[in-house]
């Protein structure tokens, strides 16, 4: 089996690492990532400037965009094949809820989804790395339970698998502290912290984005509340954001617009 690995911390982050050495005990792994950390990249491709490709002396690739771009160049040519599977993260920090749309970790693995081929997004819930080999050996274990249906398509035992798209986020627990895995759809965020002003040396204003806000919606059910247990959360995604349940409304909108006056 060959997996693509990327992620949005920068090919040199510990938990690339980590879970590139994790990965690579169950199947053939190749690195393929930002040089510089590009967090909250959402699914940004970069058009208007070249990127190049460059090779570390881990073996790991690196290019100087974005982790969509990263998976695209790579899914486009540069690997030369197409992998049964696109692992994105360890993130340094959750992606939870609202996070999602911002996330350059999960827009790595949309991009590979994009492509149709499945795609998972790990993050751990606090910053700091702490316990990452844990994190690391529960999403290889992860992967593993989802590798015989792969291995089926590829071995050519079955037409294709549609692909999927899911989103995890590991308490940052020692192992026997981590209760398992639950399904969990996306809680909700507060609206983000008030922006940060500083003046330059020159006295210009300098604006800073301010941080996250806080959990709004956080009850059962939630990424949150699964991850607050001490449990793995599970997220499956799909990136059709049509407001199905309004189209009819819209349709007798559009309706009453085109009549003649």
């Amino acid at each position: 089996m060959k997996i693509l690995i990327c992620n949005d911390d920068g090919y040199q982050a510990s938990g690339i690492v980590a879970l590139y050495e994790a990965l690579k005990t169950i199947a053939d792994v190749e690195v393929v990532a930002p040089e510089q950390n590009n967090s909250a990249k959402s699914n940004a491709l970069t058009l208007h400037t070249p990127m190049y490709v460059q090779t570390a002396a881990s073996g790991f690739r690196y290019i100087n965009g974005t982790p969509a771009d990263c998976v695209h160049i790579a899914l486009t040519g540069l690997l030369g094949y197409r992998p049964d599977l696109v692992v994105s993260g360890i993130n340094n920090g959750a992606n939870m809820g609202d996070d999602t749309i911002y996330s350059g970790t999960v827009g790595a693995a949309m991009e590979g989804y994009l492509f149709g081929i499945p795609a998972i997004a790990f993050s751990q819930t606090e910053k700091g790395w702490a316990h990452i080999d844990v994190a690391a050996q529960r999403a290889r274990d992860l992967v593993q339970q989802m590798l015989p249906s792969l291995e089926t398509v590829a071995h050519g035992a079955a037409p294709t698998v549609a692909p999927w798209l899911i989103n995890v986020n590991i308490p940052n627990l020692p192992n026997a502290q981590i209760r398992g895995v639950k399904v969990a759809r996306l809680g909700r965020r507060h609206a983000a912290e008030r922006v940060i002003t500083q003046t330059s040396p020159r006295g210009e204003t300098m604006y800073w984005i301010g941080g996250a806000g806080a959990a709004k919606d956080a009850g059962e059910g939630t990424d949150f509340d699964a991850t607050s247990q001490g449990y793995m959360s599970l997220t499956p995604l799909h990136v059709d954001l049509t407001d199905h349940e309004r189209l009819p409304y819209w349709a007798q909108t559009a309706a009453r617009l085109t009549q003649p006056r």
